[in-house]
């Protein structure tokens, strides 16, 4: 079938490029079908490339995709992966949101709101200890919500709010990430991959100083770790393949020749990408949705003269949107499974849409004033 299939596609009597947006139009119709039926966004785009891969070039197709995902194999940057996430493991077991709300809590509680100020705060620094979104929003959920109920507070709001603070974490990097590793990393000490490593041995010490540390917590630390490095590297590799066939279709090329011939100018592709970002964000897990966008998008943004630090930190702004925007979004799965069955989704869906605009108000304006971006990378390199 597959060789019917080729022999159509060398046939066809098309132009390169006719015959290059076609294919590309499948592979991503591909995709679309494969995460439409519910099935792992890994295989899908691993198994998109090779098969367009395939159809395009027959046995070389899947030789561009494989050594695409060898490439990935064997970049020494990537062992950093397990080790910022066994790092992320040993903080979320050593308790360091308990206290620290109940300090706040009654820090703020004086203050008008001054609940809602402490779960936002509490959530925020529990959402940069960890770094996992899950971890944040189960736990503060289960601190918070029913105090925050009890207290008065809407259930929506209640919900709302741990949402939007645990799903911080991929936006700011863990605390003891900035001040050990990202101090190795700009003095010039370590390289990232060795920062991960001295930054996973720093929370295993945090977290034999809390008391927190048993074998039972380093067994489960290490299950958890490498449950989430496989998750991590299985869709790498199947995006690597993706991309790789993508760009060997010059699938940029196109995007960028389509865009300068519709004259939306540089801020026209900008406004594209980040739409294409929310949308995904509804269906898709933000770390898909970097895989899929970045290696399409960025060398377009690259040919407008945008600078990368300010795009890939809009980006991560926007990003934070794919945790609570319906029907998919998972911190409003997380919140579900742990709040009382009286507060129902739809009011967990409610909860979040301030928080949304809030997000959307924050990338207009790093858009409009970009040096709030760079004030932070230009005080350190200073």
């Amino acid at each position: 079938m597959m060789e019917m299939l080729t022999n159509l596609v060398t046939q066809s009597g098309v132009s390169a490029t006719q015959l290059s947006a076609i294919l590309l139009g499948v592979l991503f119709l591909i995709m679309i079908i494969g995460l439409a039926t519910g099935q792992e966004l890994a295989f899908v785009l691993g198994g998109a490339g090779v098969i367009i891969g395939y159809l395009a070039w027959g046995g070389p197709g899947i030789t561009i995709a494989m050594t695409k995902v060898y490439d990935q194999m064997q970049s020494y940057s990537m062992v950093a992966i397990p080790m910022f996430v066994l790092m992320a493991n040993f903080l979320t077991h050593s308790k360091v949101a308990d206290g620290l709300f109940l300090s706040i809590r009654y820090l703020l509680g004086p203050l008008k709101g001054g609940l809602g100020l402490a779960v936002i705060v509490v959530s925020t620094v529990f959402a940069a200890t960890t770094g996992i979104v899950g971890a944040s929003v189960v736990t503060m959920g289960m601190l918070s919500v029913p105090v925050l109920l009890k207290c008065g507070y809407k259930p929506s709001l209640a919900c709302g709010m741990v949402c939007a603070g645990g799903s911080l974490g991929i936006l700011i990097p863990p605390v003891i990430l900035i001040v050990g590793v990202l101090g190795s990393i700009f003095t010039g000490w370590a390289t990232p991959t060795e920062a991960a490593g001295v930054g996973a041995l720093f929370s295993l010490i945090l977290a034999i100083f809390y008391k927190q540390f048993s074998w039972k917590m380093l067994y489960d630390s290490l299950i958890d770790t490498a449950k989430t490095s496989a998750m991590v590297f299985i869709i790498l590799f199947g995006a690597s393949a993706f991309t790789g066939i993508f760009m060997s279709l010059d699938g940029d090329q196109l995007i960028a020749t389509w865009i300068s011939s519709v004259g939306i100018g540089k801020w026209g592709a900008f406004a594209i990408m980040m739409a294409i970002v929310f949308f995904m964000g509804m269906f898709l897990d933000w770390l898909g949705i970097v895989m899929i966008v970045f290696p399409i998008f960025l060398p377009i943004m690259d040919m407008f003269g945008f600078d990368r630090l300010w795009i890939v930190a809009v980006t991560a702004v926007m990003l934070q949107t794919c945790f609570m925007t319906p029907p998919f979004g998972f911190a409003l799965f997380y919140i579900k499974g742990i709040v009382p069955p009286s507060v129902k989704i739809q009011e967990i869906y409610r909860g979040v849409i301030p928080f949304i605009l809030i997000i959307i108000a924050v990338v207009i304006l790093v858009t409009v004033f970009p040096q709030v971006v760079y004030f932070l990378p230009n005080l350190v390199a200073s």
